[in-house]
């Protein structure tokens, strides 16, 4: 069930979530390339362990809401999906309920992309950052903001395990509308 807001952005109700991770071949991790802060953090328990691979280890906020993660390029990147592994079962009151997804060249201008609610989520939860129109696949941006707005059962401070972010692969011949994939026809696809 997905409603228009006022603002633009979109909110969408999500239940569950996927105990594997699959990603479509036709993109790529972006996250590696940038870098990661945190509003705030339970000593041991920070920004590192959103990137570790690692279901077992957590980030933990550590004071009041909105809890934010910053993840800022050196460039502008294309950025599709918001990939975010939380568990209500091990975590509780601690697990996210409604989460936004801000996108900007900076801190100062940041508009809401997608807010999502999530409902007892034990899993990957996948959040495309397309919009309503189908040309709208991808958000063209400098910074991605990830606010836990509110958790489960009023809890204060929020666990998420993992966060990963994907854009599109680009085409590895500029200017060719065409995605080849074998070396044999990448050779023979120039005119000379």
């Amino acid at each position: 069930m997905a409603t228009e807001s006022s603002e633009g952005e979109e909110e969408t109700k999500l239940i569950g979530g996927n105990q594997q991770l699959v990603v479509d071949d036709d993109l790529r991790e972006m996250a590696k390339k940038a870098a990661w802060s945190v509003s705030s953090c339970k000593p041991g328990n920070g920004v590192h362990s959103l990137r570790d691979d690692n279901l077992e280890t957590y980030w933990q906020s550590d004071g009041a809401q909105p809890h934010l993660v910053n993840i800022q390029f050196q460039r502008k990147v294309k950025l599709q999906l918001v990939i975010v592994y939380v568990d209500f079962k091990l975590d509780e009151s601690y697990t996210p309920s409604k989460i936004s997804i801000r996108a900007g060249d900076g801190f100062h201008n940041l508009k809401d992309v997608k807010t999502v609610e999530l409902e007892k989520p034990s899993g990957w939860v996948y959040i495309p950052l397309s919009g309503n129109d189908p040309r709208e696949t991808f958000v063209n941006t400098f910074m991605l903001q990830i606010a836990v707005l509110s958790n489960h059962l009023n809890g204060r401070d929020t666990h998420v395990r993992q966060i990963k972010v994907y854009g599109p692969r680009p085409n590895p011949i500029p200017h060719q509308p065409f995605q080849f994939t074998s070396r044999e026809f990448i050779t023979y696809s120039t005119i000379r």
